[in-house]
């Protein structure tokens, strides 16, 4: 299998199984509209788009970098550990998960699992991938996706975080206080 193989597979095995899993949710309860999530959804679409642009075998201005065949290796083993950190929240987080900004009949903070390094780590996960996907095309459309997409993700996030400190209150404030937003092992 070819490094650019074995990128597309693992994003692939993302997409299709979270959803999957997706059916694996407890019903919604109350929703953030639909207006709030487009802001974050454009971002995500362009971002995507831009990230996967074919880079195998381009060799024009927009190469900024070719990584050697072990650099691209461990972008796949990097690429392979942020959708495993994503998987292992999504499965912590349970039947409260949700692919939208929603909260769930009995919605609690958690605060276990890698839930107690950050409060986002499905994004976290996804970030780190996105980050080594984007180091192993070394190209300006990837730095332009990924940008993107780091945007789109703080915008989300920062959308659950009011969405959660109006549902949850004083549990979700006390949470903020001692867990990092995106990056574990920061000043929360």
């Amino acid at each position: 299998m070819e490094v650019g193989q074995a990128i597309a597979a693992l994003w692939l095995f993302w997409v299709v199984s979270w959803i999957v899993a997706a059916f694996w949710a407890d019903p919604v309860q109350k929703r953030a509209t639909i207006v709030a999530e487009a802001r974050y959804r454009v971002f995500w679409l362009a971002g995507t788009v831009l990230l996967f642009v074919p880079a195998h075998g381009y060799q024009g201005r927009l190469r900024l970098w070719t990584p050697t065949l072990a650099e691209a290796w461990i972008c796949v083993a990097v690429i392979a550990v942020g959708i495993g950190f994503a998987w292992w929240a999504r499965i912590h987080l349970g039947r409260l998960w949700s692919a939208t900004v929603t909260a769930k009949a009995g919605h609690r903070v958690v605060d276990t699992g890698p839930y107690r390094l950050v409060r986002h780590p499905i994004y976290t996960g996804l970030l780190l991938a996105v980050l080594a996907t984007m180091a192993a095309k070394g190209t300006v459309w990837g730095i332009a996706g990924t940008a993107l997409l780091i945007i789109g993700v703080v915008i989300k996030a920062k959308l659950e975080e009011r969405f959660l400190r109006d549902e949850l209150g004083p549990a979700y404030d006390d949470y903020a206080k001692r867990v990092p937003m995106l990056v574990p092992f920061t000043p929360a």
